[in-house]
């Protein structure tokens, strides 16, 4: 219990100020004139001024709030090595025992870096520092320690950006003799042309032990060796990789293992390069004339990296009707060219509404398949033709498609449907 006087003056202090002055300069006249009972009034003008102050006893109920300290325990996978586990463990429950003794304390016990709270971005301890004191003063904030193995990536520049004034004390598991090797990554593409060297920059560090011997490093590319390079601990290395085909390329870097090193995890490295083309070259063949036939060209002819040569059938061979050929101003179909001598200069061929007419021989449609088995693309963008007798599923082709039309006619079975929906109607 406390008991304390505090003033709400009745007016303004500066009102209060020029009463006291008038009233002093009243007494001291009084005083001068040696006026009976000056003691007095003089008293009661004290009284009165003090009146105006508005004095107030003021009596205060206090309890002495808690104190809060945090005990920040590292719980990534780093903490599993060894016997570090064991001593966090151990130490943590020391710390709590010890500060719960004291009346004072509030003890808070914050884990970051376990399964539940794991991040991409590496330890982060201080930030869940930071969430568990948010709500709490920063006056009542004891300090915090930290239980860790050093490795903590969201350390501040700076004290002042702790966001409390208390002391921290950070607790390192582990011991003096601990060695451990570790491969890291500076640079490395995303992308790469085909059948060129990407260069992917590789460090080698050493904790816990100066060597001055060279490392070998293995390349692995998608599971099967490549080639091996030596470099020294602490310097960095550049390894040129060859991008052999499109799409994904793996690439594992691993360095040799250090003797008594706490895991070689981390003496591996995997570097993932989508193998691009240069340009891409589609062979367009369109079977008729269609709507659509002018959206494959915007589509295709909208990307810079397309090589388009686009084909449409459009006076097929058994089409007779008496016009002389040296009137038409048609550009004959190169099939040879195009299916036997340079079939392989393609990336992607695509029959669009095309159907058997004669135009390409059997022996065409074998190059086609022949091409698809050694890596190559074919597009079939059809509808009732694909089971039409005159169907590409009727040639070699068939082999490499992926699609099988069950029934014998599909334009019949539509046919049908039709037929009877119209039957139906009254």
């Amino acid at each position: 219990m406390i008991w304390s006087i505090t003033f709400h003056p009745v007016f303004p202090l500066w009102v209060l100020a020029v009463l006291g002055l008038a009233g002093l300069l009243l007494i001291s006249i009084g005083l001068y004139q040696k006026h009976r009972g000056v003691f007095l009034r003089a008293l009661a003008l004290a009284a009165l001024l003090l009146a105006l102050f508005g004095p107030a006893l003021q009596r205060e109920d206090r309890k002495q709030l808690t104190s809060v300290a945090a005990i920040v325990v590292d719980r990534s996978e780093s903490q599993n090595l060894g016997k570090r586990k064991s001593d966090t463990d151990r130490v943590v429950e020391d710390l709590k025992a010890r500060l719960e003794r004291l009346k004072s304390f509030d003890v808070r016990i914050v884990e970051s870096g376990g399964r539940d709270n794991r991040r991409d971005d590496g330890t982060v301890l201080f930030s869940a520092l930071n969430n568990a004191l948010s709500d709490v003063p920063p006056d009542r904030v004891a300090g915090a320690i930290v239980v860790t193995d050093g490795q903590v990536h969201d350390i501040p520049k700076n004290a002042q950006q702790l966001g409390f004034s208390a002391p921290l004390h950070a607790l390192v598991t582990g011991s003096e003799d601990e060695r451990d090797r570790q491969l890291v990554l500076h640079r490395a593409p995303r992308f790469g042309l085909i059948d060129t060297d990407q260069v992917v920059t590789l460090r080698i560090r050493d904790h816990g032990i100066d060597s001055s011997e060279r490392v070998v490093v293995q390349v692995k590319r998608n599971g099967e060796f490549l080639l091996q390079e030596r470099a020294m601990p602490g310097a960095t290395i550049d390894i040129p990789v060859p991008v052999s085909h499109a799409g994904t390329n793996i690439f594992e870097f691993e360095a040799e293992t250090l003797d008594g090193e706490l895991t070689d995890i981390n003496n591996r490295v995997v570097v993932t390069i989508e193998g691009v083309r240069e340009n891409l070259r589609v062979l367009l063949v369109s079977g008729e004339p269609h709507a659509g036939e002018r959206t494959w060209r915007n589509l295709l002819k909208s990307d810079a990296a397309v090589d388009l040569v686009h084909f449409t059938i459009l006076r097929p061979p058994d089409k007779q009707d008496g016009t002389p050929i040296n009137e038409l101003s048609l550009i004959a179909f190169p099939t040879r060219e195009l299916f036997s001598i340079k079939i392989n200069e393609f990336d992607l061929i695509i029959f669009d509404r095309y159907r058997r007419r004669g135009v390409l021989p059997l022996l065409y449609f074998d190059n086609i398949a022949r091409y698809v088995r050694e890596g190559g693309a074919v597009l079939i963008a059809s509808g009732p033709d694909y089971a039409h007798s005159g169907s590409v599923f009727r040639t070699p082709l068939a082999d490499v498609l992926p699609a099988e039309p069950t029934e014998p006619s599909l334009r019949n079975l539509i046919w049908r449907r039709s037929a009877r929906s119209a039957a139906a109607i009254p």
